[in-house]
């Protein structure tokens, strides 16, 4: 509602606007024939440039080769790029595996070398637990072995 006046002041502007200019045409009729003419020279020189008829310019045939030979050595490369790159990445996977696998193999020689001591300390305290005599009382202990065996 309160855009009312402002649209009531534009469209009384506009209508003032429009009986001044009827009023100067009225009163000056050589300003409306030289401005009727030069509106209809702009549209017979419009009329003239847009419905003229124009050369279709068919495109060479080495323009057409030059075009398809650019797209392909562009798609090529594009291809080529994104093919290094994923060999690139099985590589680095294949790199990683075998450094795993070393790293396994590492770990199980290094269990192995652990149980191997871990045996002989066994099979060490076994000898050591097994014996029927002392060590200080083994001269004694051999000699007994003699005398059974007489």
């Amino acid at each position: 509602m309160k855009f009312e006046p402002k649209l009531a002041n534009n469209t009384r502007e506009s209508e003032e606007r429009t009986a001044r200019e009827s009023a100067q045409s009225v009163e000056d009729p050589v300003l409306d024939r030289v401005l009727s003419d030069f509106r209809s020279s702009v549209h017979a020189w419009s009329d003239a440039a847009y419905n003229r008829p124009r050369p279709i310019a068919a495109a060479s045939s080495r323009a057409v080769w030059r075009k398809a030979a650019a797209w392909s050595l562009g798609s090529m490369l594009v291809i080529g790029a994104a093919g290094g790159g994923v060999l690139e990445y099985r590589h680095r996977q294949d790199v990683a595996r075998i450094a795993a696998a070393r790293a396994a193999q590492q770990q199980r020689a290094l269990a192995e070398e652990h149980e191997r001591e871990a045996e002989k300390e066994l099979a060490k305290v076994d000898t050591d637990v097994a014996r029927e005599v002392p060590n200080a009382m083994e001269p004694l202990a051999q000699l007994m072995t003699e005398d059974e065996s007489q």
